[in-house]
């Protein structure tokens, strides 16, 4: 798993008495719309890497995923499709039309209710993790536009040139997930009774099953019968919603913060009055305003 995670992550405030916990999120049709590699492939075609061909080949993809998502077989051969298409690419390349395209793309198509939960989580003092089979060039700063703490993603060997191999170092799919969600665990100190996860995909029974609060979100029919089964509730996100327009979290400061807040308010309520009373003791009055030229009116401060 060397070199599977990409930032550290932060302690939202926990005490360090109280196990951590944390919310894993699946990526696609998950947290955004579409696939977040596949949406990606007119802007790679803009930049030289794809031909037109190529093009029409990752929208086909896109909408078999769309569709009704895929299954083992197609992921495995939408795998082997990329590494090869992405055999040669510069990866620095890759990582500028990424930057220059990831608000354009990415942010239209975040859903809300996603995006929400984020929030949520931040606020109840959990760490946010995407775990993504998505690459990690793209994967990476999808995390960090979504405020994530961390981010788990497929990482393709890249050679002395700089470019891509072709083979894979290591695949985020399947039981994999599950194996890092385990390893973060340990490293991190999560309860993983207490922590939460979130996937569309019946692939990902693995990493759901490996914590307490499973959630099946946009399921196929294949996780919506094991949700089923196994009582796990079921979300339906449908609403993308850009980030810029949507508001500000409105979280409830917690105790130590709202006991601040009014000796800060109190402080200045008292001082406030302190400034008035002083100010009527030692100014005069000014009458008969009315009825004064404009020139007296505007003369008084």
């Amino acid at each position: 798993m060397v070199g599977a995670y990409a930032r550290p992550v932060e302690n939202h405030s926990v005490p360090h008495s109280t196990p951590r916990t944390a919310a894993f999120f699946d990526l696609d049709k998950t947290v955004i719309a579409k696939s977040s590699t596949l949406t990606f492939s007119k802007s790679f075609y803009q930049g030289g890497l794809i031909n037109r061909r190529a093009v029409l080949r990752t929208a086909y993809a896109q909408f078999v995923f769309l569709a009704g998502g895929a299954d083992h077989d197609q992921m495995e051969r939408m795998r082997e499709y990329l590494s090869s298409l992405c055999r040669g690419w510069d990866v620095a390349q890759v990582r500028e039309i990424v930057a220059e395209t990831l608000h354009d793309l990415i942010d239209p198509i975040i859903y809300d209710e996603a995006a929400s939960l984020i929030e949520e989580h931040h606020a109840a003092g959990r760490d946010v993790v995407i775990v993504s089979t998505s690459g990690a060039e793209v994967v990476e700063p999808i995390g960090e536009l979504l405020g994530a703490d961390r981010v788990v993603a497929t990482r393709m060997v890249v050679g002395e040139d700089g470019r891509f191999t072709g083979e894979v170092e290591y695949y985020a799919y399947g039981p994999t997930k599950a194996d890092a969600v385990q390893e973060l665990a340990v490293s991190e100190g999560y309860d993983l009774e207490r922590c939460y996860a979130y996937s569309d995909s019946a692939t990902d029974v693995p990493m759901l099953s490996a914590v307490g609060h499973p959630y099946a979100v946009n399921p196929d029919r294949a996780l919506r019968r094991e949700a089923v089964a196994r009582g796990w509730p079921v979300l339906s996100f449908n609403r993308p919603v850009p980030l810029k327009q949507r508001l500000p979290a409105l979280s409830m400061p917690s105790r130590p913060a709202l006991a601040v807040m009014a000796a800060a308010g109190a402080a200045m309520a008292t001082a406030t009055l302190v400034w008035y009373a002083s100010r009527r003791k030692t100014t005069k009055p000014h009458l008969g305003l009315i009825g004064r030229s404009p020139h007296a009116r505007n003369a008084r401060v």
